[in-house]
């Protein structure tokens, strides 16, 4: 039987990734959010993308997605538009 569910209300912490901040979002996620660097050979590449150890699996974010700690101090990313769709400030 199909059943019809309500998301509780939790209230979370998130840091928006600008491109510029990863000084912010490494203090964040204590270090377990970090900038991901491709190489070529041994030259690396600028990348934009960050690198999200999650409960299921290794993720990537990238410039505007949201970096959110969920209920168990875990850390994933959300795009923005269902970020905004989920979320609302409240501070």
């Amino acid at each position: 039987m199909i059943k019809r569910y309500r998301k509780l209300p939790v209230e979370i912490e998130a840091v928006e990734w600008t491109g510029s901040n990863e000084k912010e979002i490494e203090t964040f996620s204590s270090g377990k959010v970090n900038r991901y660097t491709a190489y070529e050979g041994n030259t690396p590449i600028e990348t934009d993308y960050l690198k999200i150890n999650t409960l299921e699996g290794v993720m990537t974010a990238s410039k505007g997605d949201y970096i959110i700690k969920g209920v168990q101090n875990e850390y994933y990313p959300c795009k923005p538009d269902i970020f905004n769709k989920t979320y609302e400030l409240i501070d």
